[in-house]
């Protein structure tokens, strides 16, 4: 009797959990959902980028290719009041040049082909196909509005992944049936059951590791662990990953903030201007033969020095992060220095692995494989909570649980929402706005 009050002082009834996990879930699963389908799509970002991609890949191979300078120069002259971005090593003898040029703050990517130096196409980066679908996924393509929405919808969902561990606990064990593997044979609301909760248990913790590695890309939290980062190497942070809604053009553009400096007389129109080789910075050729001999991982960008810089910058932007490389090479093609994922901060290298983990690159197609059956697991959950809810509630209410006379949250309960809400600010935040929502209407009821 006494451990049952002691039990009960720790942790809220099982109806009032319950609840909170029907309104976490009736807030989260619609964007669940979403996340699930947009995060499968991008998952194969690779194969659907070289399938888009294949054309340009496939190309008729010419016994004298042009030189980056000239398909640089031929990119150029094809976006008007364009500077350029950076050059992407083809990957292979049969491969378009990309150059990638930066029009009024809009990063193009223009396909040359390299033996007649002829456009093949230009896109805007944020115009890609697999893009968007990032944008989708992380912001709602509304910019870091959207970003601070999903962001909410990450923390919320830690809530429901807690309740429902909580719920699914067997109090009474007598077998493995609806605790370990789901009651398929059986028809109606305990199949549906067991498919939401049986499936809940196996994935929890793999969606947590979901939830986890891609809070650094928010825009909330993402600001917050950079500046603690900071603080903690008393260093500027340049972060490896995009914090919110970032342009594609500063993504490409790494180091590089702003135009190339150019001289001009009183009077000239740059508009005007057609794009030649001493609008270049120097040493362009010689960067890409250097940046070929390195064998860094594709893709492989090659930038310009910044302003008041010599150096140039060759990078992989390979999305399984600990492969990444990087190196600064003077304009003769001597390379300067070189940097490793190993060589990055401790925070840094686990950030590192978290994103490439959850992108689906870190192991390879065995990881791609493995979050498509969380992705898939998470649809199925969704889908028989849907219809667990459409069977219980009766027409035309909601069908909450009822509430019960005995609103104690619990000592237990109360020192983990403390800790989620200080770990996830817009967690707490959301749960002062709902105290705040319960105090007021009390009041306005008492009166």
């Amino acid at each position: 009797m006494m451990m049952n009050a002691s039990r009960a002082s720790l942790w809220p009834d099982y109806r009032t959990v319950w609840r909170w996990h029907f309104f976490a879930g009736l807030f989260c699963l619609p964007f669940i959902v979403f996340l699930c389908l947009t995060g499968s799509i991008y998952l194969f970002k690779p194969q659907v980028d070289h399938w888009i991609d294949w054309r340009y890949d496939h190309l008729a191979g010419g016994a004298i290719p042009s030189n980056p300078v000239q398909e640089v120069r031929t990119a150029l002259n094809a976006v008007p009041n364009s500077h350029f971005l950076a050059y992407e090593l083809p990957e292979t003898t049969f491969s378009a040049a990309r150059v990638l040029v930066d029009r009024q703050g809009t990063a193009i990517r223009v396909y040359v082909d390299p033996t007649s130096c002829v456009v093949l196409k230009q896109v805007p980066e944020e115009n890609r196909f697999e893009r968007i679908i990032f944008k989708l996924h992380g912001q709602l393509l509304l910019g870091n509005i959207g970003s601070i929405i999903m962001e909410m919808v990450a923390s919320w969902t830690i809530v429901l992944i807690a309740t429902g561990l909580y719920l699914w606990w067997p109090r009474h064990i007598k077998g493995l049936r609806g605790i370990l593997y789901p009651r398929i044979t059986h028809k109606g609301r305990i199949r549906w059951r067991d498919l939401h909760a049986v499936t809940g248990m196996w994935i929890s913790l793999f969606l947590v590791l979901f939830l986890i590695s891609g809070l650094p890309w928010s825009f909330v939290w993402g600001h917050a662990l950079s500046r603690v980062e900071t603080q903690i190497s008393r260093m500027t942070i340049v972060p490896d990953w995009e914090i919110g809604a970032v342009s594609e053009r500063n993504l490409v553009a790494g180091h590089q903030v702003s135009p190339p400096k150019m001289d001009t007389m009183p009077g000239m129109d740059m508009g005007s201007m057609s794009m030649s080789d001493s609008s270049l910075p120097d040493g362009l050729n010689r960067v890409v033969l250097a940046a070929s001999q390195l064998k860094f991982p594709a893709p492989v960008l090659v930038t310009p020095p910044s302003t008041g810089e010599t150096t140039w910058h060759i990078r992989s932007d390979t999305q399984n992060r600990p492969e990444r490389i990087s190196a600064m090479v003077e304009a003769s093609g001597q390379v300067r220095s070189v940097q490793r994922f190993e060589d990055k901060g401790l925070m840094d290298r686990i950030i590192g692995y978290g994103v490439a983990a959850h992108e689906g690159q870190l192991f390879g197609r065995a990881n791609q494989l493995l979050n498509f059956l969380v992705a898939s697991g998470l649809l199925t959950m969704s889908v028989s909570a849907l219809i667990l809810w459409l069977r219980r509630r009766p027409p035309g209410q909601l069908g909450a649980p009822l509430a019960v006379p005995n609103k104690q949250i619990g000592a237990g309960a109360l020192a983990v929402l403390v800790l989620l809400a200080v770990l996830l600010p817009e967690l707490g935040a959301s749960l002062l706005l709902l105290w705040l929502a319960t105090f007021l209407s009390q009041v306005v009821r008492r009166n």
